[in-house]
């Protein structure tokens, strides 16, 4: 567990392999990243309902990323995460409780919590969390029915979270400077590096943002 959680305080860019966004080529677009700068991949499946297809292709990713030195995280599911020993569960609001799921997966694993404002963010803290997703900072096409929370809860993380904290949610080449600038150099992206020509590109061009 110390190893994983010293890469999680390691790791500036976060990416949600989210599979509606990725499209067919999923796993080809992930094969070509790099750590760095890639520190986390989550992976999410909202809609997949063949779970026997799902877990041939978490259980590849998962060995694929364990080989590249990249933290796995499942979206939402604490069986799913139990089921392919992948590294940690990221929780949304309405998942299961995080002191259920850390009773459950144990001590070893990683659990990150989705937080929308401070007092969220500081429950999950309390509650025991490795870390925090905070957003979404501006509107985003993969959960277009959040509103944005803007800048603000990012200064208040500043100050008063302390474990690793990723700003999440329509970040981009053009504004992270602007993310950076109020309080973080974690953040979590999806269509900025994955809807991009050339991935590892992208990806390296936003970390090379959190460095300054």
């Amino acid at each position: 567990m110390e190893l994983k959680k010293k890469l999680l305080r390691q790791s500036r860019l976060y990416l949600i392999a989210d599979k509606e966004t990725l499209g067919r080529r999923s796993f080809e677009k992930i094969k070509k990243l790099r750590h760095p700068p890639v520190g986390i991949v989550q992976l999410r499946d909202k809609k997949n309902k063949d779970t026997f297809l799902l877990l041939k292709e978490a259980f590849s990713l998962r060995k694929l990323l364990r080989k590249k030195g990249i933290i796995f995280i499942v979206n939402d599911s604490v069986e799913l995460t139990k089921i392919l020993d992948a590294d940690g569960v990221h929780l949304g609001q309405t998942d299961s409780p995080l002191p259920i799921a850390r009773r459950i997966l144990g001590k070893e694993k990683l659990i990150g919590v989705s937080c929308h404002n401070i007092k969220q963010a500081l429950c999950a803290q309390r509650q025991g969390a490795d870390y925090i997703g905070i957003g979404p900072v501006f509107a985003t096409s993969t959960k277009p029915h959040l509103a944005p929370i803007g800048l603000k809860p990012i200064g208040e993380c500043r100050k008063k979270i302390n474990i690793p904290f990723f700003a999440i949610g329509g970040i981009n080449p053009d504004n992270i400077n602007t993310i950076v600038s109020s309080g973080t150099s974690r953040v979590a992206v999806c269509g900025a590096v994955f809807k991009a020509p050339k991935p590892l590109s992208a990806a390296r061009k936003l970390y090379a943002s959190l460095l300054k």
